[in-house]
This record gives structure tokens, sequence and C-alpha cells, in this order.
């Protein structure tokens, strides 16, 4: 894809969220299972159920846009969830295995963070008014994910790994 124009960069951007979402979408019930502490291990299945809402809003843009959003994959996800994969089949004791597992998932929100921010940024100076609040509704989601990872890392799941 050439990118001659801010819109080609916009739907660059769609279509590597939407590779990064649906990634995402395989690599969640895993890291789930992985998970030891509860509160965790619910995070990670609620994100799930999330994400595909995420996907579907990213759907609903390609086809108000004529965009097909298949046929990209996002390298830097799969990088991501090629070090969370790693984090998990570690030989490591369960409490220190789980904030291991908040800082890959982390790492994975930060992402989605830049890239839905610039897509949403993009969006409104295109004055794509019907897209903006789809991309910032996601926005706002992976905010509030990355806000209660820190908050469960910060309330349990650290003390527990310090503790062993």
């Amino acid at each position: 894809m050439k990118l001659n124009t801010l819109l080609d960069l916009l739907h660059h951007e769609l279509k590597d969220l939407h590779s990064a979402e649906k990634q995402l979408v395989q690599a969640l019930p895993k890291m789930a299972k992985a998970a030891t502490n509860e509160d965790l291990k619910q995070g990670f299945l609620d994100h799930l159920e999330e994400t595909k809402v995420h996907v579907d809003r990213l759907e609903e843009i390609g086809r108000a846009q004529d965009l097909a959003l298949g046929g990209h994959k996002c390298k830097a996800m799969e990088g991501l969830i090629k070090e969370g994969a790693e984090l998990i089949s570690e030989d490591a004791v369960p409490e220190v295995k789980d904030a291991g597992l908040i800082g890959a998932a982390q790492r994975v929100e930060h992402y989605e963070i830049a890239g839905y921010g610039t897509a949403a940024a993009l969006a409104a100076r295109l004055g794509l008014n019907d897209v903006v609040p789809l991309l910032e509704a996601t926005l706002a989601e992976e905010k509030a994910t990355d806000a209660k990872l820190t908050e469960l890392a910060e309330s349990s799941v650290n003390e527990a790994a310090a503790a062993v």
C-alpha cells in the first residue's frame, strides 16, 4: 500500500489495528489460562470480550470507508504476543508470573493506546466525524484497561510476588 495521502495513512493504521486486535483475541485466552490470580484471570477474560467489540468497531469503520481490513499483519503485536507467550512458558513462581503477565499486558495496551490515538487524530483531521467517536470509544476503553492493570498490580499482584 502506497501512502500518498493522510487518508492512506489512516487506512494503514486501521488495518494495523484490526490485525493487532484479531491477534489479541487469540492471545487473551492463553493469558487468562496462565494467570493464577483470579482477578487477573477475570480481567483477561473481560478484556477478551471487549477486544471482540473493538474488532467489530474497526470492521464497521472499514465498511464505512469501503476499506478491506484483511491481508495485513501487525508485526508489533505479533512481537508483543510472542514475548507474552515466552513469559507464559517460563518456569516461574505463579505470583511472579502473574506480575509478569501484567507487564506484558500493559505493553500491549500502550501499543494500542498509541495506535488508536493516532488513528483518532488522523480521522479528526480528515473530518471523518462518523469514525472519530468509534476510535475514541476504543481508545478510552484501552486506557481504562491499562488503569485496571496498574491498580491490580499495585493493590495485590506485585505484593504477592514480592512475598515469595
